[in-house]
């Protein structure tokens, strides 16, 4: 169990070393050398986990769906448009969605998975549901649908970055939802939608992150040996890191190996 567990710790934090790596660079400058600094690990147990750069890169892309639910109860509209905000919440606050967001646009993957493929297809279930519960018209085909809000948000993103730095994000697509929304759902339908969201996202995380420093300051008193160093989260409520398995990516078990296998010294990036 403790060598399932240190190779857990040592998949998650080569990932998201990568993760910030990938979000600096882009896939062709990013160098497995520097992916390596900041993960603190050796070059043998980042080649256990991982095959190849396009491995790492292509787990990052698996895992930023993960930072994101789409809530089944309630309304299939609104928890379609609080799932945008989240993942527009992530986008500037957390790695991993940046990463994937960039080496999707990079066209890193172009000949194999569709890069957007994961949000089409979760966005267009959202939609179905919809149409069961009388929430979006009968006549909208789903997965057309969901490739226009996919393309959509990923512009606006990109045009956010360019402004503000995505300051503006949020609005930005709360503006986009507006114009979506009377397209695909019943006017009375709409007039309960809230298109920045329910939750402000902020908000939460900095009610988070106080929690958070304020526990670490009574366990200091408590003398209960905690510490200081408490890791506070900046991801922001109801958005999550990813929760990948890292032992079904790998198919393996045991130790990490320390040396590098054959042929792994032919994968080094481009130069940082």
């Amino acid at each position: 169990m403790a060598k399932q567990a240190r190779a857990v710790q040592t998949w998650r934090s080569i990932v998201d070393a990568a993760a910030s790596v990938f979000d600096d660079y882009g896939y062709e400058r990013a160098a497995i050398s520097e992916i390596l600094r900041r993960a603190k690990v050796t070059k043998g147990a980042l080649y256990f986990h991982f095959a190849s750069k396009e491995a790492i890169a292509q787990a990052i892309m698996d895992e930023q769906t993960s930072t994101v639910e789409f809530e089944q109860e309630g309304s299939p509209l609104q928890s379609l448009v609080d799932g945008g905000q989240q993942f527009a919440f992530a986008l500037r606050h957390n790695a991993m969605a940046r990463a994937g967001t960039r080496l999707s646009i990079e066209g890193v993957f172009l000949g194999g998975p569709h890069p957007w493929g994961d949000w089409i297809d979760a966005t267009a279930r959202m939609l179905e549901l919809g149409q069961e519960r009388g929430e979006v018209f009968p006549q909208i085909d789903p997965m057309v649908s969901a490739k226009i809000i996919v393309a959509s948000f990923t512009g606006i993103q990109l045009v956010s970055e360019a402004d503000t730095g995505r300051a503006d994000l949020r609005e930005q697509v709360a503006q986009m939802w507006r114009h979506i929304l009377p397209s695909i759902a019943h006017p009375g339908v709409i007039a309960h939608i809230k298109p920045e969201g329910r939750v402000d996202l902020a908000a939460l995380a900095r009610e988070e992150a106080e929690r958070e420093a304020r526990g670490a300051v009574e366990a200091e008193d408590a003398g209960s040996g905690a510490g200081s160093d408490v890791d506070v989260p900046t991801d922001g409520a109801g958005v999550r890191s990813g929760g990948s398995d890292p032992a079904a990516r790998t198919g393996r078990e045991g130790d990490e190996g320390d040396a590098e296998p054959a042929g792994a010294g032919s994968v080094t990036g481009g130069a940082a």
